[in-house]
């Protein structure tokens, strides 16, 4: 049984690129919505020993400190707009990417 070095270095640097574009496309997405003004907050989950649980005090402490930076935020409704749009389209890019890469696994016979 050979191995053909040069198919796997094309794979190997076909999957190192793709994972940095989900990467970076998401990174860039995620910086956008917090600037757009919804940054995400997730609520927290009881796991015992897995997580540190905030209290209610907490949790409201973080939600009016997140409601005061975005009161802080300097641009405009237009630009917060248009951050959220660039946002949503780099979510799609990766939902794209992930796709695009699903079909090629599948259908690549």
């Amino acid at each position: 049984m050979t191995i053909d070095w040069e198919a796997f270095l094309h794979v190997f640097v076909a999957a190192i690129i793709g994972a940095s574009i989900v990467v970076t496309f998401y990174a860039l997405g995620l910086r956008l919505l917090v600037r757009g003004g919804r940054p995400p907050l997730v609520a927290p989950v009881e796991f015992t020993d897995a997580i540190t649980v905030l209290t209610d005090k907490q949790r409201r402490r973080a939600e009016k400190a997140a409601a005061k930076a975005a009161a802080r935020n300097p641009l405009s409704d237009g630009q917060k707009r248009l951050a959220l749009v660039g946002a949503y389209l780099c979510f799609g890019v990766c939902a794209v990417a992930v796709l695009g890469a699903l079909l090629l696994i599948l259908f690549n016979h």
